[in-house]
């Protein structure tokens, strides 16, 4: 029988009389040229250098080719350019562009102890992993995973980043709060059934300040959305205000977070608050005019109409005094829609639209960011057995997320992509076709002649460029 080779090329239809011929010989060429710009921002900021920081590594570092900082790198540029999985990184461990990126002094990877891996300079999916696995309590008597993160200090690196954002100190922040769901699809730790989203899931915290991420905590969803509120919320204070002592903060939420023990600790603590209130008979009462006046304007009209009342009010024995709460009376095309919120605002700064329109709505911005982070740098990829390690993964995004955020404050602003969402920055940004060459004095790396963003950029490198270097 005749030998048949497997061919490394392919044929295309015609084009014309000319024929179509591929090869997989093109050179070291990568589809991720846009990384530069990743690591550009690093160079300013060390984000990643001090998120290396936060761990202990147990490790001997005599024997070890991947210092902590390269393998946290590789992580988080990983997912920033869309590689979700751990097991990516086998293939991506080749990636000269990715080691130039994360900074390894030899991108080629011929500097390599073991023959085996010679021509990869970055680590594969069973060395990265043990920054997940290793366990809180691991010391250098552990056998493989020995590389321990500390968790608060993680905590205060994402604070200090949105402190070190402002150039001026704002008068005025606003805290805002939400949890959402995190489904599960296997036999993870903590997990639960909650009825509302119908799954099994983890219920995470977050807490941003516009688009700052300032708390990403992992939560069972067998407990109240709120829990850990007021834990959380009292740390990032504490610190900002070291910082920033005459700031004014609002803390923002919805329903779920209209808890009384929530807003005691903001009136004791100088905090301002505007919290969703859950409707009730009581508070339908409120406003029965307002609902029918609403409806008769409707009637006349046939568009929505709203009409606001500002009025005090006290729960029968929950609640520890009487608070300003607005009513909104709605009459849509599918009937009366009713909403209420209280807060700690004066009346004299905020009236009742005013309120409800401009401040509270605008909290729906938050949910944007929560679904960049699960959506598009895989936040939900929480699938390891122990909570502590799925914990570690939403680290990593979050710090993903807080890079790409900084790119798109230092880099994208005065741009058409100047609020682009993490999706849109990868595709158009990251996502270039770069040849690499590398000599012993220069990395040559040559972009697509038709890159079609080449303006935006050439003005994105303009804006890093006068940010100074951290050394």
């Amino acid at each position: 029988m005749k030998t048949e080779c497997t061919k490394d090329y392919g044929s295309f239809q015609a084009l014309g009389r000319r024929e179509i011929v591929t090869d997989f010989n093109g050179g070291t060429i990568s589809s991720d040229g846009g990384a530069l710009l990743l690591r550009e921002v690093e160079q300013r900021t060390n984000i990643l250098q001090r998120f290396a920081q936060c761990f202990t590594d147990y490790r001997d570092q005599k024997r070890i080719e991947h210092s902590v900082l390269t393998l946290v790198s590789q992580r988080v540029f990983g997912l920033a350019l869309g590689y979700e999985d751990l097991n990516d990184h086998d293939h991506l461990a080749s990636d000269k562009m990715l080691a130039v990126a994360v900074g390894k002094i030899d991108p080629t990877g011929m500097d390599r102890k073991c023959p085996k891996d010679c021509g990869k300079p970055l680590a594969g999916k069973s060395t990265l992993n043990r920054l997940e696995l290793t366990p809180a309590d691991a010391t250098s008597e552990n056998i493989y995973k020995k590389v321990a993160l500390n968790t608060e200090s993680v905590d205060n690196l994402l604070v200090d980043v949105f402190l070190e954002s402002h150039v001026k100190i704002p008068e005025k922040i606003i805290l805002d709060v939400d949890a959402t769901d995190d489904p599960l699809h296997g036999d993870q730790e903590g997990k639960f059934f909650h009825g509302y989203y119908k799954a099994y899931c983890y219920l995470p915290l977050y807490i941003f300040c516009g688009e700052s991420l300032l708390c990403a905590r992992l939560q069972t969803a067998d407990i109240d959305a709120a829990a850990g509120t007021v834990e959380e919320l009292g740390r990032i204070v504490q610190r900002i205000r070291q910082v920033w002592p005459d700031v004014k903060i609002l803390v923002r939420g919805d329903g779920g977070f209209c808890r009384e023990h929530i807003m005691i600790w903001c009136e004791d603590n100088d905090i301002d608050f505007l919290f969703g209130l859950p409707k009730n008979s009581r508070l339908g009462k409120k406003i029965e005019e307002e609902l029918a006046f609403a409806k008769a304007l409707f009637q006349c009209s046939g568009e929505p109409s709203r009409i606001f009342k500002d009025f005090c009010y006290k729960t029968i024995d929950s609640w520890r005094w009487q608070r300003r709460v607005v009513g909104k009376a709605e009459h849509l095309a599918k009937g009366s829609n009713p909403r209420f919120v209280v807060t700690s605002l004066k009346a004299e700064e905020y009236d009742a639209q005013k309120l409800y329109e401009k401040v509270y709505c605008a909290r729906g911005d938050m949910e944007n960011r929560i679904k960049e982070q699960q959506l598009m740098l895989f936040a939900d990829r929480t699938s390891t057995n122990k909570m502590q390690s799925n914990q570690v993964r939403l680290y990593f995004s979050s710090l993903a997320y807080t890079l790409m955020q900084t790119l798109r404050r230092i880099g994208l602003v005065d741009t058409d992509m100047a609020k682009a969402q993490c999706a849109t920055i990868r595709l158009k940004l990251f996502k270039i076709g770069a040849r690499i060459k590398i000599t012993v004095r220069k990395v040559w790396i040559s972009f697509a002649e038709g890159y079609p963003y080449k303006s935006i950029f050439i003005q994105i490198m303009r804006n890093i460029e006068k940010i100074p270097i951290k050394v």
